[in-house]
This record gives C-alpha cells, structure tokens and sequence, in this order.
C-alpha cells in the first residue's frame, strides 16, 4: 500500500477515528486504526459499539490495507512538518512514513483481524441541517440518565414525524425536549434511541453551518453520515418514558423571565452548593419577583429576579443543578416558567411559535 496526502487532512482524520478506538480488547486488532487505500482513502475507529470511518483525499498508487498503530501513528502524523506525507506499507507490514525531511519507520498489523462493520443496509435516509442536529443533541443529552438503573434512558430519544424531528432526554429527575420543523416533508414516521456517548462524538463531528446531515436507520443500528464522516452505533432498545403524559399541561401559573436574568441569579445561589451536600435552592414566586435562598454548609445565598407575572407566592425546592442545565439551553431570551403547586414539576417553554421545546424539572422536598 501507497498513499500520499496532506498532512491536515490526515491530523484531522486520525482525530475523529482515533475516538472510537478501543482503548483495551481481548481483539487486539481494534485497538488500532484501520487504513484502507482503495478508490479513496479511509481511517476506521471501531470499540464493537460505536464506528467512525473518515474519507480522505489521497493519491493511491498501490492499494491496500492494514491496521495502524492508534497512538503512535497519531503522534507521528501530528509532530511532521506541514505538507504532503506519504505512507508505504510493505508485504510484511513494515510503515514508512516521509513528510519533509523527516521519515519513520514503524511496524503495523494486518487487516484479517478486524471486524466488519455492522450493516445498516440501504434504507430511506433523513437529513437535516448539521447546526439543527447539533441543537437537538446539546439541548437534550445533558438530561439523559448516568446510572445503568434502565438503559434505555441513557440515551436520546429521536421521534420522526412528517414535518419535524424531535429529540428527547430523561432521567427522572428532569426531561429535556428540542423540536425542528423540517422544512421538507421527512416522508415518515419512526422513533429510535441512540446512546448518548455516541451522540457526543455525533455532536463532536458536526458543523456550524447549512451542510446537511442525514442519517439512516437499521434493523438495529443507525448511520449517520456528515460530510466525509460516517458514524454507525447500535440502538437502544427497551420503553422509554412517555414523556407527553408525564410533562403537565394547563399549569394555573405561568410567568415569563429574562433567561439570561434568570441564569445569572440561578448560578450565583448555586456557588455554595456542593455535590457531596445536594441542599436545594428555595424559590418563591411573588408578584412579578422570584427570591431564590439556600442553606447549606458552606453558607448561605439569597438573590432575586424580576418576571412578568405573579406567582401567588408558591413556594418550591429545585435541584440548582437542575435549574441551571436547562437554563444554559434554553435558546431563546425569555422563557415562561408554568407551575402548578409546590408538590408538581416546574415547566419551560418558549414564549412565542419561533422555538419548539419544553423543560420539565421535578421538585425537591423543602424544610420549613
């Protein structure tokens, strides 16, 4: 095998692969990166859960394959000096790297060990603006569960309809939904759950732009395609919550406030507030006037912070932590904040038609 290609493209493509490597495996073949030179070069990441394959502009002039040494390869690649760097690999697995004045010599494995891939076959894709997925995974996977209690909330929800792709979060405490109306009918209607580890490196690769990303789905495992970048992973599977009858509607109070108001205050009261002592923030919502107030060891915090409303002086305990999440993802200026009593979850919601998503956070016990 003989390839050459430019030394950014490459930095790049061992960057993105290199995070699906398998850190240690009893298949010592996936602890490396898989190299193909064949119509197109592409780098493979696979830990036997989640892949990345990464297309690079190359010029080939003996095809072949091998599996790369991750770290090393990568260190080299990173440290050569900017420009064209060409690789041979010879019968017995023998690498010579050139870029420059600068040359290596390194040994790798061959490619008979690797696994295949999973097949998703060549069903209908969905795609959608890379900055809309990415908004759909930031806004949602930090309320996905952390403990394995039920798996199938350690991942993202993904409801397709005709006319919008939703993504859902929950880990019951808190739930988490994003909406984007598609502009073209999505010709569908299907849900799925991918792990929330694989949609982190998802959310890694995308970009902030109007480039597409569209993804398609398996019996059990889904592709995601971006740019030169391919991601399949497997899919969860089990019930996931019913998210449309736990979250309230028709809540006899709502207000509307600043998000970046609110944030601020909701921080503040939350820098005395430890992991290891979860106290919970106290919050009264007056006439048109929120007064948050904590106790904890480390000390005490009182702040206030201005809506439009009257909260008929409800009082209620919210994990800080909880609060504030959402708060960083709320992605419009003023939110409505909708209660019931102190015994039910606090709901956010946009104020007006131009943003679909709603925050759920249940109530924590207060001490008079």
């Amino acid at each position: 095998m003989r390839f050459t290609c430019e030394k950014s493209m490459l930095v790049t493509g061992l960057n993105i692969t290199g995070r699906t490597v398998a850190q240690k495996s009893a298949l010592s073949a996936i602890e490396g990166i898989l190299c193909k030179a064949g119509a197109d070069l592409t780098l493979t990441g696979y830990n036997m859960e989640t892949a990345i394959t990464y297309r690079i502009d190359a010029e080939i002039t003996d095809p072949g394959q091998c599996v790369l040494p991750a770290r090393l390869f990568g260190d080299i690649i990173r440290r050569l000096p900017e420009g064209p760097v060409t690789v041979v690999v010879d019968e017995s697995c023998k690498v010579s790297i050139r870029a420059g004045y600068a040359s290596f010599t390194i040994s790798a494995e061959t490619a008979d060990d690797y696994p295949e891939l999973p097949d998703v076959g060549t069903g209908r894709s969905t795609a959608i603006p890379q900055m809309a997925m990415k908004e759909l995974i930031s806004g949602t996977i930090f309320a996905v569960a952390e403990n394995q209690g039920r798996p199938i909330h350690t991942g993202v929800k993904f409801e397709i309809e005709e006319n919008s792709v939703t993504a859902i979060a929950v880990d019951g405490f808190r739930l988490a939904r994003r909406t984007y109306p598609t502009e073209e009918p999505t010709g569908r209607s299907t849900s799925f759950v991918v792990p929330a580890a694989s949609l982190k490196e998802v959310e890694k690769i995308l970009q902030d732009g109007d480039d597409t990303v569209s993804f398609t789905l398996g019996t059990k495992h889904i592709l995601f395609e971006i740019g030169p970048a391919v991601l399949i992973c497997r899919l969860l599977e089990g019930d996931f919550l019913d998210w449309r009858k736990v979250v309230p509607t028709n809540c006899p109070i709502k207000v509307v406030a600043n998000v970046g108001e609110l944030a601020s205050a909701i921080d503040r009261v939350g820098l005395i507030v430890s992991e290891k002592y979860k106290s919970p923030v106290r919050c009264v919502f007056g006439d048109q006037v929120l007064y948050l107030k904590t106790n904890t060891t480390i000390g005490a915090a009182e702040d206030r912070c201005s809506f439009a409303g009257n909260g008929h002086e409800l009082e209620i305990g919210f994990n800080v932590r909880y609060l504030a999440d959402a708060m960083r993802v709320i992605p419009s200026e003023e939110v409505v904040l909708e209660l019931t009593n102190s015994l039910s979850p606090i709901v956010m919601t946009p104020v007006d038609d131009k943003y679909d998503f709603s925050y759920m956070v249940l109530p924590v016990r207060i001490k008079n």
